[in-house]
């Protein structure tokens, strides 16, 4: 499902110059694999294009612009009835 041929803003992510040691896909009680993400994308200068990206194209699995599945499924509940309202 994560297609980095539509996401120019990639190149300038922080994550790209993260050694192997963090894993933006954590396990979901992996409580310390996500706090070590999540500092990661708070230093990132694309964190709100990668959040916005992630949650338009419904990404399930993994930390996206700094926010965990759960976190995302309730931004995009909100974002989903926002584009609802203004249809």
């Amino acid at each position: 499902m994560i297609d980095l041929e539509v996401t120019p803003w990639r190149e300038a992510a922080a994550c790209v110059q993260v050694t192997h040691e963090v894993s933006f896909f954590p396990e979901s009680d992996d409580l310390a694999g996500i706090s070590r993400a999540k500092a990661v994308c708070a230093t990132c200068p694309v964190a709100a294009e990668c959040l916005t990206w992630a949650i338009e194209s419904n990404q399930t699995e993994g930390i996206w612009g700094g926010h965990t599945p759960k976190e995302r499924r309730t931004i995009r509940r909100r974002w989903l009835e926002e584009v609802k309202k203004a249809s």
